[in-house]
């Protein structure tokens, strides 16, 4: 990963903090290599999970632990209940035959009253990263799987009555998008 991908995905990362109550257990869809845990430090909950199909083998970052596959199966079911899922640039990277799986897993390990927070770029941000791939500012990783994701979908995915939007707004010059969903209670 290049220096310029660490600056974004820390933006990402400052942008979702202030919606995180000190010791939050986290379950981080799309982990790579634990960015979030490492830095959010000692202010991640005991039992915060990072799971992320580009890894080979578990490995801990932390207390916390990142475990190679895909989400939700690679979760145990005895992992949960999480205060907050995180899903920085990940979303887009799903199929859409894959949804109905995310949003279930969503609802099965998020507790009550906790909240999903998600970023995705805007359209545009593709055409972005692919000059800056080419003059090798970015690794712009796996911008082929994209999928033509349109930023309105994300309310579609998590729809209500399980998950309640509770604040959608842009941030890196309008580029990226910042979605708060707090889960409704049983």
């Amino acid at each position: 990963m290049k220096f310029t991908d660490r600056v974004l995905q820390r933006w990402r990362i400052r942008k979702i903090r202030p919606f995180m109550a000190p010791g939050a257990k986290i379950l981080d869809i799309g982990s790579a290599d634990g960015a979030l845990f490492q830095q959010l430090g000692a202010a991640v909950g005991a039992g915060s999970l990072g799971v992320d199909p580009t890894l080979t083998e578990t490995i801990q970052v932390n207390h916390c632990k990142l475990l190679p596959g895909k989400f939700p199966e690679a979760v145990p079911p005895s992992a949960g209940p999480f205060d907050v899922v995180t899903m920085l640039a990940v979303l887009e990277h799903f199929p859409s035959e894959a949804y109905a799986a995310l949003r279930a897993g969503c609802e099965q390990f998020l507790r009550p009253g906790g909240k999903l927070l998600i970023t995705v770029p805007s359209p545009q941000v593709d055409q972005v990263l692919a000059v800056l791939k080419f003059f090798r500012l970015v690794d712009g990783m796996s911008l082929e799987e994209h999928h033509g994701y349109r930023v309105e979908q994300t309310a579609e995915i998590f729809p209500e009555p399980a998950f309640k939007l509770v604040q959608k707004k842009t941030f890196q010059l309008g580029l990226n998008n910042l979605f708060v969903f707090e889960r409704a209670s049983t």
